[in-house]
């Protein structure tokens, strides 16, 4: 194909599946994003792709080595680059600001491909059961009525909509379903829409995490969703980690570490790891004494008798939670020997318990680099804040709320077969 497939990403977090799309050879015309920290790591990712293509990856790695301001960076590249990010929230007050800052970027040529999914709070299952109104009241429930404008305006010849599981399940107050009334409007705007419930494990990611993927087809046609490629994969959580410095709690740096020998190859194979390639990131939390202890029993449960650490098992001494009956797991190791870790989330934001790093000599929580590998983003993928300041707990909620890199690679490879 002589000209690259376009797409414009709504609700695009971190860039994950632009990521993947654009790995893929697809080109981005715009990101939409409300995070102000997710969207100054949406620029400088527009900026590595930019440099890199301008034969110029020197200036972005003394970006990473703390030599030149973010600023300077932006300044180095194509200022169009910089504009492809906008930072607004999608609804009725912004629409048409959104429409006019989309236009200008695409600049009358043809929208070929639209992805993003809405945040996923109001429908995963942990979130209803969390509210007590079971986020009936939520207005991110309805920001579908919205992508479905951007569908409306640019029409494009296909979409890509990711979610959790619970959008399966999550009712209105009338009891119907919003996939169903999602699927029905998508219908009404034009396209047919076909979808699967898919766990990134099967396709190259080292990580549990299901997820719905729903794509829409201009017309009326079917059969049209994309074959993914499986995979078995057979390298440990030990093996993605393997090359990085060994830290303990509140050691590291978020600037470039000298890694170690690596002897794998999935990090290869997938882009994520590269000779010569600056890692940042590399730096684990600080924890109490309390809380360390505690890692060091959950290690230890599973290194003699591989089980999750119960937390009525714990020392009476050591727990200071009232909560006896539910999250009974909240401090989980991700195992080492395992090619697959369980699911990172967002939370992973607000402390580091459910991801305890399975070496026991290291004792601590994981870094956002073991992370970000574990959603297969490349060791370059740099996370940034809202000010020029990084910040540990801003890298974090972007990295667990984004879509696996590969996984994403994986869907646009599939999807590229439709054209």
């Amino acid at each position: 194909m002589e000209n690259k497939l376009n797409f414009l990403d709504l609700f695009a977090g971190a860039g994950g599946l632009s990521e993947g799309f654009s790995r893929a050879g697809y080109e981005p015309v715009a990101h939409v994003e409300m995070s102000r920290a997710a969207c100054n790591t949406l620029r400088t990712r527009a900026a590595y792709h930019w440099l890199k293509k301008n034969n110029k990856l020197n200036v972005y790695y003394d970006y990473l080595q703390g030599s030149i301001t973010r600023s300077d960076l932006y300044d180095a590249v194509a200022k169009k680059e910089i504009e492809t990010v906008i930072n607004s929230e999608i609804g009725s007050d912004t629409l048409q600001t959104i429409f006019d800052q989309t236009d200008r970027l695409i600049d009358g040529k043809k929208l070929d491909l639209i992805i993003g999914g809405p945040p996923c709070q109001a429908y995963s299952i942990i979130g209803r059961n969390r509210d007590k109104q079971n986020m009936q009241g939520d207005k991110r429930n309805y920001l579908y009525i919205y992508y479905a404008e951007f569908l409306k305006r640019y029409q494009p010849d296909y979409f890509v909509f990711e979610n959790v599981i619970g959008l399966l399940s999550a009712k209105a107050k009338d009891g119907v379903h919003y996939f169903d009334n999602m699927q029905k409007l998508f219908k009404k705007v034009g396209y047919a829409t076909e979808y699967k419930l898919l766990s990134t494990e099967k396709y190259g990611v080292p990580q549990t995490r299901k997820r719905i993927i729903l794509v829409g087809k201009k017309g009326k046609d079917s059969g049209f969703f994309p074959d993914l490629q499986t995979c078995s994969l057979k390298e440990t959580i030990f093996d993605l980690f393997q090359d990085l410095p060994k830290l303990r709690a509140g050691q590291g740096s978020i600037r470039p570490c000298k890694t170690e020998q690596y002897s794998g190859k999935y990090l290869y194979d997938n882009s994520i790891r590269a000779d010569g390639t600056p890692v940042t990131w590399h730096i684990a939390r600080p924890h109490h004494e309390r809380d360390l202890e505690i890692y060091r029993i959950a290690i230890q449960t599973w290194n003699k008798n591989k089980k999750r650490l119960d937390y009525n098992c714990i020392p009476s001494d050591l727990q200071t939670h009232n909560n006896k009956k539910s999250f009974l797991d909240r401090f989980k190791v991700v195992v080492g020997e395992f090619c697959t870790s369980h699911t990172v989330v967002a939370h992973i934001s607000q402390d580091g318990h459910f991801y305890i790093h399975p070496d026991i000599e290291q004792n601590r929580s994981l870094t956002p680099r073991e992370a970000a590998r574990i959603q297969t983003f490349p060791d370059d993928y740099f996370f940034e804040g809202v000010s020029e300041k990084p910040s540990r707990t801003a890298a974090f909620k972007q990295i667990g709320n984004a879509v696996p890199v590969v996984f994403a690679h994986n869907i646009a490879k599939g999807l590229l077969e439709n054209w």
